[in-house]
């Protein structure tokens, strides 16, 4: 990382790019959890959505080839995950915050406890969206728009 800086740390808010805020109640895993990895992608971190996989220490013959390497340092490593934790946390509630937050946590793991909140209790959300659906009632809503809308984040 040769002293550049890396573009994360260009992102001053997070929720201009994710304008959802995941919640129980919400519905909306699968869109916030496709918005995220289209900007952890778009950032060039999308590898701390995946388990972090050290590579073994060189050896002599490899010198040359580590010396052009861009692969950051530990240090820049654990940097850039915890911006990357960061956007998590910045973009779930306070009641989800509260759940998946454990010390020394690393985005994969916040990640990976959201995606087993929302989808181990598949059958139970189903069954709570499906009632949730049948007592959708357009007159509930200002408009047809608004009642289209609201029925197409019940579905997703």
């Amino acid at each position: 990382m040769d002293g550049k800086f890396h573009p994360v740390v260009t992102v001053s808010n997070i929720k201009q790019f994710i304008p959802i805020t995941l919640d129980n109640e919400s519905a909306q895993y699968n869109t916030w959890s496709e918005l995220f990895r289209v900007h952890c992608t778009a950032y060039l971190v999308d590898d701390h959505l995946k388990p972090r996989v050290v590579e073994p220490s060189s050896s002599t013959g490899d010198k040359e080839k580590s010396a052009i390497s861009t692969d950051p340092t530990p240090d820049q490593w654990k940097r850039l995950d915890a911006i990357v934790l960061q956007w998590i946390y910045g973009t779930i509630s306070i009641d989800l915050l509260h759940i998946v937050m454990k010390k020394q946590t690393t985005a994969y793991g916040a990640l990976i406890a959201l995606e087993n909140l929302f989808q181990d209790n598949k059958s139970l959300r189903a069954l709570h969206l499906q009632t949730k659906l049948t007592n959708t009632r357009l007159d509930s809503f200002k408009d047809m728009a608004a009642y289209c809308q609201e029925v197409k984040v019940l579905a997703d």
